[in-house]
């Protein structure tokens, strides 16, 4: 399924003035923020060393260091003060900085960046917040560099229409991982056990790191094109998925916007493939970290050059398509790694350098988030 420009009347993308929401030196937006997230963020630092058992991820914490880490969260909420002091100086934005004042004041007062580290007793259900701090900052500093560096649409800024919608959801799905482990375990070791081979996982292990890392990949993405493709064409599938395509301005925190059905679904369809591979945990290991950075880059405002790359993986520019509300895009471009299985499939769609004008659902679903987790049981066939 190939088109050019002539098959659609292509449009300029037109964004509304936003600019007195942009933001300037000077304003105190940018300081009234910085103190803002930071304060919040640390106190549920602070948080995550008081109660490591309920408040972290067993899995995370083999990876960090929690007593380093406290070198990051003192500097944190010094920060946090520091922007606060200056909204009060420029007498602008002083809202902001009281939250951020507040928050880090709180954290202080529950030990700060002084609370003892040992081991931790583990927990069945934890709630995974150092995971949901660790992500935000990690993508936040990352991906809003890059699209101011490589933006696509350059009028378009951080603080775009409905950002604090999808940074709910952003916690909200982040504070599931543990709930999606849990779930996802019992899942495989009561669905799947029996089709468990071990001369399957011998022989993937022989295999170079590289070679099992593509075998991932591959095996994956053919089971996520047909569970992105079954809820688009499902009826009663799409109110689901349509709360992702509801988004009308692309960009890193875009990606979060996923209905909570969908989550999970995606989450054990995307692992049963890993699980029954079986493949060495370095290849796990990089085929993951290279999952979740090219979730959230393809819906990224970024266009940067990809040369050849863009005939081989999922780009923002292919994925953006996916999410265009144009005719022929519609119903395309499902794959999530490779467009490999697009192009065979003929689901392939990426006109030459051309990029969507429009976004999101057509009709519009509601846009709270409380009313989009009702949306598909309310909505009618």
């Amino acid at each position: 399924m190939r088109f050019s420009s002539k098959d659609y009347q292509y449009k300029e993308r037109v964004t509304p003035d936003l600019s007195e929401k942009a933001f300037r030196v000077g304003e105190g937006r940018i300081s009234g923020y910085i103190s803002m997230f930071l304060g919040i963020l640390s106190f549920l630092a602070v948080l995550c060393y008081q109660f490591p058992s309920y408040l972290t991820t067993t899995d995370l914490r083999a990876v960090y260091d929690a007593a380093s880490l406290q070198t990051i969260l003192t500097v944190t909420m010094w920060a946090s003060l520091a922007f606060g002091l200056l909204t009060f100086i420029l007498n602008k934005r002083k809202r902001m900085g009281s939250v951020g004042i507040l928050f880090t004041v709180l954290g202080f007062a529950l030990g700060g960046y002084q609370v003892p580290t040992g081991p931790v007793e583990p927990s069945v259900v934890s709630l995974g917040v150092d995971w949901l701090i660790l992500a935000f900052i990690a993508s936040a500093i990352l991906f809003i560099f890059i699209e101011k560096v490589f933006p696509k649409y350059k009028e378009q800024i951080i603080t775009r229409p409905e950002w604090r919608l999808d940074l709910w959801y952003f916690i909200f799905n982040h504070l599931l991982i543990t709930v999606l482990l849990l779930t996802a375990n019992y899942f495989f070791n009561s669905v799947f056990s029996w089709a468990v081979s071990s001369e399957l996982q011998s022989f993937v292990l022989s295999l170079p790191i590289w070679a099992q890392v593509i075998i991932l990949m591959v095996t994956a993405d053919f089971v996520l094109y047909w569970s992105h493709r079954a809820y688009h064409e499902v009826p009663g599938l799409w109110p689901f998925h349509a709360v992702h395509h509801s988004v009308e301005y692309m960009d890193w925190l875009a990606s979060s916007r996923n209905h909570v059905v969908q989550t999970f679904s995606d989450r054990i369809m995307a692992i049963i493939p890993l699980y029954l591979i079986g493949a060495d945990k370095m290849a796990l290991d990089i085929y993951v970290a290279f999952a979740a950075f090219q979730a959230v880059y393809v819906h990224a405002n970024v266009n940067l050059p990809t040369g050849f790359l863009k005939y081989i993986f999922v780009t923002p520019q292919f994925h953006h398509w996916h999410h265009s509300s144009q005719k022929p895009a519609i119903d395309t471009n499902y794959s999530v790694h490779l467009i490999l299985f697009d192009v065979i499939f003929r689901t392939y769609h990426m006109p030459k350098k051309l990029w969507p004008s429009h976004y999101g659902t057509v009709p519009r679903i509601p846009r709270t988030f409380l009313a989009q987790l009702l949306h598909p049981f309310k909505a009618k066939k």
